[in-house]
């Protein structure tokens, strides 16, 4: 781990990054105790603005921060992420704990099993302090939530803060928590960091075991990090990869490849422009903020080349059908059967899935090799990563999405997931980053792409953008918050 962020802490514990209070908690300048309580004070002060939280986990959390400061105390560590508060979605089981998967069907669902990821954070030495909101069965790129109350966007509440893994999102930007799980099958991960401006890595499909994690769509879920910046991105994903619990020793280039960014050196790098599909109807104002981030690149030494996309918009058709055949699959017979307990827009969008047929399904699956093939052969030969706009237009409102806005919303909630579901297609890892604000004073993001397992690449020129940026920096003021009483989307454990 580097240490060399770390000579000059925050006078906010919280505002230290993961990877400054993991150090931090090392060298016993800060007890998990202390920085435990305070993530959960802040947890609890927010909630009645924000729904970050279904449940925050107050005894719990603060009985494990215990433990680590005894262990701390003979010298001995857990792992890399020693003492450091974190929380997830609530659809990464931990046996015997309820998991609502953002649904009133699951209220009183009890986990049968925990989820791989979260035993390997336990193992890391991670603190979760609760469970994050997200939209119901993680079905909606808006981050609405009709039957648990929508999560709000700290940078202004009348704007959404992307879904599904809309607590994340929030929990991140507000220093509540130093990192948080999403899931991201048609931008689920990127999207809440593009509109709540922090960092999401959307993985290579099959790099972290889906093991105890609510599904969606088998063929396109990945698991993903939020977290503030990418090396505490790098940090996180370090201790999740892999197929099995004898970690590759690849995971550990990770933090080397973040390291090695922070240079702010991309000489010999060729980044891609897309020319056609990213490009269209792109509002002026994503536009400015997509080519100032590629000026940024060139100035660190990067080569930017335009780049011809294929067809994208097969390749997004695709997704579209292999989504609803593994949702139809996952929940057909539960709509039939209790139809009535699911949101407006979630059984909307489900009974849109009901149009699907065998045959359509089984010629996307087909498709997805033959696409992969072609869009590394026509794209990753020209460059070795592509930056890309995550989505045509600044943040929309929440009136926008609401279920009541007939065809208008569904445009909307299409053209949310038509920039970001080519990469779940495709099976791609891509690197969602903070790159500046729009008119609306809302956050801006931006995302890179780059071949199956190209993780390390990304987290490089990531990190060097980071270094001669400081978007990744910013939070909403939240200083003076109230604190809150009980609501009706938490329950405090």
């Amino acid at each position: 781990m580097n240490t060399a962020t770390n000579t000059s802490l925050p006078a906010d514990c919280l505002d230290m990054t993961l990877v400054q209070a993991a150090q931090a908690i090392r060298d016993k300048s800060i007890s998990s105790v202390e920085l435990t309580r305070a993530a959960l004070d802040r947890a609890h002060a927010l909630q009645a603005r924000f729904k970050a939280f279904i449940r925050i986990d107050e005894e719990q959390a603060m009985a494990a921060a215990q433990r680590c400061d005894a262990l701390s105390s003979g010298a001995e560590l857990r792992g890399p992420l020693h003492g450091v508060p974190l929380a997830h979605k609530d659809m990464f089981y931990r046996q015997g704990e309820v998991s609502t998967c953002g649904s009133g069907l699951r209220k009183n669902w009890v986990a049968p099993v925990t989820a791989t990821v979260l035993e390997r954070l336990d193992r890391a030495g991670a603190i979760q302090i609760g469970t994050l909101h997200m939209t119901e069965f993680a079905y909606g790129p808006s981050g609405q939530n009709a039957t648990l109350g929508d999560a709000l966007n700290p940078w202004n509440p009348d704007y959404i803060p992307g879904g599904s893994s809309s607590g994340p999102g929030i929990a991140t930007v507000t220093r509540t928590v130093f990192g948080a799980l999403g899931s991201d099958t048609a931008g689920s991960v990127r999207m809440p960091a593009h509109l709540c401006g922090v960092t999401g890595m959307k993985t290579t499909h099959g790099l972290i075991p889906v093991n105890g994690c609510m599904p969606l769509s088998a063929s396109l879920d990945a698991i993903g990090p939020l977290t503030r910046t990418v090396q505490d991105n790098a940090l996180m994903l370090a201790v999740m990869a892999g197929m099995d619990d004898l970690l590759p020793a690849h995971t550990h280039a990770y933090i080397r490849a973040a390291e090695q960014g922070t240079s702010g050196d991309l000489t010999g790098l060729r980044i891609g422009l897309p020319v056609g599909y990213f490009d269209r109807q792109l509002n002026a104002e994503v536009a400015q903020r997509w080519n100032e981030m590629a000026r940024q690149l060139a100035s660190l030494g990067a080569q930017v080349v335009p780049v011809a996309m294929p067809d994208l918009d097969a390749i997004n058709a695709a997704g579209v059908l292999l989504t609803w055949g593994d949702v139809v699959s996952l929940h057909g017979e539960q709509m039939r059967e209790r139809h009535h307990e699911y949101s407006a827009q979630t059984r909307g969008r489900l009974q849109s899935a009901l149009a699907i047929n065998e045959r359509d399904y089984l010629n996307a699956q087909r498709y997805r090799g033959i696409a992969l093939r072609e869009f590394c052969a026509s794209v990753f030969s020209r460059c070795d990563a592509l930056l890309a706009p995550m989505l045509s237009f600044p943040a929309p409102r929440l009136s926008q999405v609401d279920v009541t806005g007939g065809a208008a919303m569904a445009n909307i909630l299409e053209e949310m997931t038509r920039l970001v579901r080519p990469a779940n297609m495709l099976g791609l890892p891509a690197l969602a980053l903070p790159a500046g604000f729009t008119y609306n004073g809302m956050p801006c993001g931006m995302q890179l792409l780059a071949r199956p397992f190209g993780e390390s690449l990304l987290y490089r020129i990531g990190a060097a953008f980071q270094s001669a940026s400081h978007w990744h920096t910013m939070a909403p003021p939240l200083r003076h918050a109230e604190p809150a009483t009980a609501t009706a989307a938490v329950t405090s454990a």
